[in-house]
């Protein structure tokens, strides 16, 4: 039985990561089903109500159904979504969908307009909202089970410290463990510390990488912890504090002091310590320098805003600290 798509969706919310995945996942089934040139993606100033409403009111020459989609309507006014979106909506023809997505925040908040405009055309308006933290373990028991699999009270609190507070980043764990046990699997301590401390050496490969300055490598790396839900704003600190390290340790390599006198005054533990220097020896604290200088923008460049927002100003950065290498 095919698919019966519903004239519009309103997806709003704080877990802007969870909004990210289900435009992703409409996006790829409408382009599977109608092709890639039946969609169209409306954001930034293109996201504008009136903007927004002469594209709804659009004629299409193509055959099928058509679909856009609108980044960006937390910023919508309530007399703007009322007087210019809820006319639009209401006049869809019968082949179009529409689909909103407003990530919103403290001060960002969608119209309740809009929510009533969504629900009059007979369309489907969802809501995710991130969890409090003491709801997490509770809420990871009853995803796990969705999975197939059984996990202990005590390997949800395991996983909820190793991993933190990104719902989306404790799905794909329970994902990888779902999928390595087995359906009816039960998930205990031991299995979670397991998988956290799996993920945590794909970080530190992650800055391991970049400190390296092998380009593919932290692309790669980069790419793979997005995908599993890893945030921007945990990795760019790790990023900082480990190039920090290894400038630390060029500086005085380059001022000749001893390395054992190094070791001494830095501390931490031994085999990771010799690693630091090592790397600070294939390197120089000039290009460290330049590289927390490149981070300390990127810091500021990826408070407050969005997810692809924050994707592009990392990349770009990884770009610059890793580049001629």
């Amino acid at each position: 039985m095919a698919f019966a798509w519903k004239p519009a969706y309103l997806f709003h919310g704080d877990d802007h990561g969870r909004i990210a995945e289900r435009r992703a996942a409409l996006r790829a089934r409408a382009e599977a089903e109608e092709g890639v040139s039946s969609v169209e993606v409306l954001e930034g100033d293109a996201a504008a109500p009136e903007h927004v409403a002469n594209e709804l009111a659009a004629m299409t020459l193509g055959f099928g159904r058509r679909f856009v989609l609108v980044d960006g309507a937390e910023r919508w006014k309530a007399a703007d979504v009322h007087e210019v979106v809820a006319p639009a909506i209401e006049a869809l023809a019968p082949d179009t969908t529409v689909a909103f997505f407003a990530r919103e925040d403290g001060r960002a908040k969608v119209a309740e307009a809009l929510v009533k405009a969504v629900t009059a055309a007979g369309g489907d308006v969802m809501t995710h909202a991130t969890l409090k933290a003491k709801e997490l373990p509770k809420w990871a028991v009853g995803e796990a089970q969705r999975l197939g699999v059984t996990l202990d009270g005590a390997a949800a609190q395991v996983l909820v410290g190793h991993v933190g507070d990104r719902q989306q980043r404790l799905l794909r764990e329970l994902e990888k463990l779902a999928l390595e046990h087995g359906p009816g699997a039960r998930i205990g301590v031991e299995e979670a510390e397991a998988s956290a401390q799996s993920s945590e050496r794909e970080v530190w490969g992650f800055v391991d990488s970049l400190v390296a300055r092998d380009r593919a490598a932290a692309f790669r790396a980069y790419l793979e912890l997005r995908e599993q839900g890893e945030a921007v704003a945990r990795l760019v600190p790790l990023m900082v504090r480990r190039v920090r390290e290894v400038h630390e340790i060029a500086t005085r390599l380059e001022r000749d002091e001893p390395v054992q006198q190094i070791k001494t005054e830095v501390g931490g533990n031994p085999w990771a310590l010799d690693r630091r220097i090592a790397e600070a020896r294939r390197s120089d604290a000039g290009s460290l320098a330049r590289a927390l200088e490149t981070l300390a923008d990127l810091e500021l460049q990826t408070r407050g805003m969005g997810d692809s927002s924050d994707d592009t100003a990392t990349i770009r950065a990884i770009g610059r600290i890793t580049a001629n290498a």
